[in-house]
């Protein structure tokens, strides 16, 4: 799923922290980055939210709940 023009990053990561199973970031090399690993907020989140917002991220969801609960935030900011 993509998810696109985060400009409130600490909102978007209040959602994951939210989401019940994994929530994973994929690089443009398809490699798989577990965000609910605070770690790999930090890591990921500072080579991409380098100008103020994220245009866009490829996240898998492997929970159901997870992709309602992502597509609600992005569709209305919840």
């Amino acid at each position: 799923m993509k998810v696109q023009n985060i400009t409130d990053v600490e909102k978007f990561f209040k959602v994951i922290d939210e989401c019940k199973g994994t929530v994973e970031l994929v690089s443009p090399e398809g490699d798989r980055i577990n965000l609910k690993s605070k770690l790999s907020q930090y890591v990921s989140m500072a080579a991409i939210f380098s100008n103020g917002y994220i245009k866009e991220l490829d996240l898998i969801a492997h929970e159901k709940e997870d992709i309602e609960r992502l597509i609600k935030y992005m569709y209305q900011g919840e």
